[in-house]
């Protein structure tokens, strides 16, 4: 496939109020200039706290394109690490989670303490004086979490996290609150790949103007009553501007605050679960919080630049070139919550994001047609206007109706600042 052309417009004239040069999803130079620009000058999500439970837990993960592993060492205090042996490069990590005392190289044995520190090198005899232990330790990101998630960056300079995050977070506030009381946990995860741009994927979240018509036959699969309460384009909902690039998506307002409207009639597809928890001794305020919790939040929040929380799970982005992104779909319930509600939550988490369940196919297909439509015609542009007449001045920012596009502007405008800086 012969290489794209950006038509020689400075990065500057690539973004406009209202649309992007289509070249932001196909020109390789671009996408070199993201991985340095942006993965390598934002907070970036590597993982939420449950994901790392004792001391020694681990996963890997990726900053941009660069390996990670982000651990939690004896004193308990995260750590996100470059997988990557001080020695010769190897990677010192290849499970995807796990429990460990150390990393060890499985190439020349260098091991490394949880902290990334420097603890032993077989045969030392052999680098008499020349060797000082304390200058090699694995490479460690600045780290920080707000409410469980967890963000790593490569730039000392950055504001704190959470004046980073500004607005969002009283947004994943609202999120958690799909514990019920209990903390939330992430259960597991699915990935999957697709022949598409990393920056498709991060539209999404904020599309409601797809949902009727992509997600059809999901919707044909609901019951009358959550097939009502998922119609809501062209209802009261709102995408708002949450500056840094981040936004959030308002699809089901009365689904805001799970802590509220808790004496409202539970949902025809909960009665049953309902009387499961009642007949397990749940009085009833905590059996209407788990019930509300179980069907998640009436909103996706976006952070940019790579993860989602959205609804009832965080989707998690992973770009791999210009042409292909991962999706990480991890599904959340309430650690030590009732099995019966976490089971109810999982199973739908397989209906619609699961690998065999109705949304993630459709979504996928549509994003891999948009990279293959992106290949057509010369010099052309992504619209990103819809809703832009109606957008009113906010206190965090700009809101327009729940089907603008507005999170794909403020995310753009911020792609522009950091692409220019």
């Amino acid at each position: 496939m012969n290489a794209p052309i950006n038509f020689h417009r400075p990065v500057q004239d690539l973004v406009r109020e209202d649309r992007v040069h289509t070249s932001l999803y196909t020109d390789p130079l671009l996408f070199e200039q993201e991985m340095e620009r942006i993965f390598r000058k934002c907070w970036v999500w590597v993982a939420h706290a449950s994901e790392l439970p004792e001391a020694g837990s681990y996963k890997t993960h990726w900053v941009g394109q660069e390996p990670v592993i982000v651990v939690r060492d004896r004193k308990q205090q995260v750590h996100v690490l470059l997988n990557r042996c001080r020695h010769r490069a190897a990677t010192v990590c290849e499970h995807k989670k796990g429990k460990t005392a150390s990393f060890v190289c499985p190439y020349h044995g260098w091991s490394y303490a949880l902290d990334g520190s420097l603890r032993g090198v077989p045969h030392p005899e052999s680098y008499g004086e020349c060797l000082d232990k304390g200058e090699f330790p694995l490479v460690s990101l600045r780290t920080e979490s707000y409410n469980g998630m967890i963000f790593a960056t490569f730039d000392d300079q950055i504001a704190p996290l959470e004046e980073w995050l500004g607005p969002a977070r009283k947004w994943i506030d609202l999120f958690m609150k799909q514990g019920a009381g209990y903390p939330v946990k992430v259960a597991g995860e699915h990935r999957f790949k697709f022949p598409g741009n990393w920056k498709i994927q991060l539209e999404n979240t904020t599309d409601a103007y797809h949902f009727p018509l992509i997600h059809k036959s999901f919707l044909g699969s609901l019951d009358a009553q959550t097939a009502r309460m998922l119609d809501f384009v062209g209802g009261p909902g709102y995408v708002e501007d949450l500056g840094k690039g981040h936004s959030v998506m308002v699809m089901i307002p009365e689904l805001i605050d799970l802590d509220e409207k808790l004496d409202e009639p539970i949902p025809e597809r909960f009665v049953e679960l309902a009387e499961q928890l009642r007949a397990e001794g749940h009085e009833e305020p905590q059996v209407r919080r788990i019930v509300r919790a179980v069907g998640g939040t009436g909103f996706n929040l976006n952070l940019f630049p790579n993860v989602a929380c959205s609804m009832a799970f965080f989707r998690v982005l992973q770009p791999v070139s210009v042409r292909e992104t991962e999706i990480h779909h991890a599904a959340i319930v309430m650690d030590g919550g009732p099995a019966a509600a976490n089971q109810a939550r999982l199973r739908l988490h397989e209906h619609f994001q699961g690998p065999m369940g109705f949304g993630t196919p459709d979504d996928s297909e549509a994003w891999e047609r948009v990279q293959k439509g992106a290949g057509a015609g010369r010099d052309l542009w992504i619209l990103l206007n819809r809703g832009l007449p109606g957008e009113r001045v906010t206190e965090d920012g700009r809101a327009g109706d729940v089907s603008a596009e507005t999170g794909m502007r403020a995310a753009y405008q911020q792609w522009l600042k950091l692409m220019t800086a």
